[in-house]
């Protein structure tokens, strides 16, 4: 049965930055799409960020454009979600999704999920 495990949420000032990671057990995330969601408080879970099997295939929502970045490292079996100038609307608690087949936005075409990684943006 394969397992997402996400880390390296935590508290950060506005402007700093983090660099979460998504790594997988009982499966190859090489040939599956990985993306990241995010769910703030009080608010619906939605997409962040995904990379497909080839590397330079990569989403951002627009709110990220330009500050975070996707990639993948296929011998380690992990994709990170590199975040810089965080700010306050940036908290969440923020979660990978595997799936084989190309991008996409939409949490029901995700078949693996991690349990989160908590993200707080405060001063």
């Amino acid at each position: 049965q394969g397992q997402l495990v996400e880390s390296g949420g935590g508290l950060v000032q506005p402007g700093g930055s983090l660099t979460l990671a998504c790594a997988a057990s009982g499966f190859r995330l090489e040939t599956y799409t990985i993306a990241w969601f995010r769910q703030a408080p009080g608010k619906e879970r939605e997409f962040v960020a995904a990379i497909g099997e080839i590397p330079r295939d990569t989403d951002y929502e627009d709110s990220v454009k330009g500050r975070f970045t996707i990639s993948r490292d296929n011998a380690k079996n992990t994709v990170y979600l590199q975040m810089n100038s965080l700010k306050p609307e940036d908290t969440a608690v923020y979660y990978c999704a595997a799936r084989p087949r190309e991008i996409g936005r939409q949490q029901w075409q995700y078949n693996y999920w991690g349990q989160g990684t908590e993200v707080t943006v405060s001063s």
